[in-house]
């Protein structure tokens, strides 16, 4: 019940920024650059999504509230839509699908294709969002597969911190935060790589004795 509650309000939530954009647009208050603006706020908002869905394990482990975990597909898709809008700004109203402009733009600009490798480390993962997508890889397969969040968060931090000219605060704020639940990714599987030799060792050592 608790849920089917919440649900619609993350989702209302989740929309709360385009609807802002959106507003802000239409009453002419993106400033004297308003395609950087919208190009900014949809790349900010992707990125806190994807670290938001990202810190939705540790954040179950650690409070043991595990109806958090059916909120994470929903926020990771989020952050794909997000970034899907954000990249769509940047050929559509900045360069107005000029192809051979953008290749020239990429080599100029190396950010725009670490940018763009993150949105498409983000598509498998949108395109394996449904249950029916889990049931056919596996819940392992599935799991391995979704671990390229990490990776596209990564890149993501380094697009915003290769953006920034002179203001890096920002995308080290983020990428503390993605060192932060890689960090507790990683002590996790330690502890249970602990856990599970320890278990063999003592019952190697049962065996033994009996």
């Amino acid at each position: 019940m608790t849920v089917r509650v919440f649900k619609p309000l993350v989702f209302g939530a989740c929309l709360a920024p385009l609807a802002l954009l959106a507003w802000r647009a239409g009453a002419g208050r993106l400033g004297a650059n308003p395609i950087e603006a919208i190009t900014h706020a949809t790349g900010d908002w992707a990125l806190r999504f994807l670290l938001i869905s990202l810190a939705v394990t540790p954040a179950r482990r650690i409070t043991g509230w595990n109806a958090l975990i059916r909120f994470r597909r929903m926020v990771g898709l989020f952050a794909f839509f997000y970034a899907s809008l954000h990249w769509l700004t940047y050929v559509w109203l900045d360069q107005f699908f000029d192809w051979g402009h953008m290749l020239k733009d990429v080599g100029k600009r190396p950010f725009i294709a670490v940018g763009s490798a993150a949105l498409l480390a983000l598509v498998p993962l949108a395109a394996t969002s449904t249950t029916a997508a889990i049931r056919r890889l596996g819940g392992r397969r599935w799991q391995r597969l979704h671990r390229l969040a990490y990776l596209a968060g990564v890149l993501a931090v380094v697009h915003y911190y290769w953006l920034v000219k002179a203001d890096v605060r920002r995308p080290l704020a983020y990428g503390a935060v993605l060192a932060a639940l890689l960090g507790f990714r990683l002590l996790r599987r330690v502890a249970v790589r602990r856990e599970v030799a320890t278990a063999s060792t003592r019952g190697s050592f049962t065996q033994q004795s009996s």
